[in-house]
C-alpha cells in the first residue's frame, strides 16, 4: 500500500513547477508569517487563475497570508492534525473575502480523503489550537508557580480528564519552539489577552535548544 501511494507522488524542489498545474495548492511550512507570505506569492504568480491555495497554518491569521497574493477570494486555511494519516479532523478555515463557492469546494474535498471537516472562522487558534493552547500555557503555569510538577499534571489530567496525553508530555510532543511562536504571535496581535502571555519557563527552554521530544528533551528527558 505504501509504495502505491508513493508511487502516485511527484516531488519537486521547484515552486512553478509545482504550482503550474495545480487545482489546489496546501501549504505546510514553518510557523513564519513573512515566510509563508514570501512562498505564497510564488505560488500565485506561478498558479492558474482558478487554482484554490491553502495554509495549513494552526496559530496564523489566514487573511493575513492571503494578503501576499492577488486571490484573496480563492484562499482558505486547511488544517490538517498530526499525525495526518491518524487524525481524522480538518478544520476548514474561511475568510471574510473567501468566495463560499471555494469554501465548499475545498471542504467537500477534504470529506472525499475521509476527512471529517469543521467550518472555522480566521480567528486565532481557529477552534482546537484556540482551546488547547491556552490550557498548556496554564498548565505550566501552574508549575511555574509552583502549584504542582509536570508528572503529577500530567497524570491527574490523564486519569482525571480522560486526556490520552497529558499538557506536558504533549508540549513536548509539539515543540516548545512552536509553542512559543504561537504565542508571540498572538500576544503581539492581542497584547490585552492574559490568555495569550507567553511562558518565562517555555522562552528559557528554547534558548537552551530543549523543545522537546525532537531534541531529546523538553520538560521530560527522552
Amino acid at each position: 500500500m505504501v509504495d502505491d501511494i508513493v508511487g502516485r507522488i511527484s516531488w519537486t524542489r521547484s515552486v512553478e513547477e509545482a504550482a503550474a498545474t495545480s487545482d489546489l495548492v496546501v501549504e505546510a511550512i514553518v510557523e513564519n508569517l513573512e515566510i509563508k507570505k514570501t512562498l505564497f506569492a510564488k505560488i500565485d504568480a506561478a498558479a492558474p487563475p482558478n487554482t484554490i491555495l491553502a495554509s495549513n497554518t494552526s496559530s496564523l491569521s489566514i487573511g493575513d497570508i492571503a494578503a501576499a497574493t492577488n486571490r484573496k477570494d480563492k484562499f482558505v486555511g486547511l488544517h490538517f492534525f498530526n499525525p495526518v494519516p491518524v487524525m481524522k479532523l480538518l478544520e476548514v478555515v474561511k475568510t471574510d473575502l473567501t468566495d463560499p463557492e471555494v469554501f465548499s469546494s475545498v471542504t467537500s474535498w477534504g470529506q472525499e480523503i475521509g476527512k471529517t471537516t469543521v467550518p472555522c472562522k480566521d480567528t486565532p487558534g481557529f477552534v482546537v489550537n484556540r482551546l488547547l493552547v491556552p490550557f498548556l500555557f496554564e498548565a505550566v503555569r501552574m508549575v511555574e508557580r509552583g502549584d504542582a510538577t509536570p508528572q503529577d499534571v500530567d497524570v491527574a489530567m490523564k486519569l482525571g480528564a480522560g486526556h490520552p496525553m497529558g499538557p506536558f508530555e504533549l508540549f513536548d510532543y509539539i515543540g516548545h519552539d512552536t509553542m512559543d511562536l504561537i504565542m508571540q504571535g498572538w500576544s503581539g496581535r492581542y497584547p490585552e489577552e492574559t490568555l495569550f502571555r507567553r511562558s518565562e519557563a517555555v522562552k528559557k527552554l528554547v534558548a537552551e535548544g530543549k523543545l522537546g521530544r525532537k531534541t531529546g528533551e523538553g520538560f521530560y528527558k527522552y
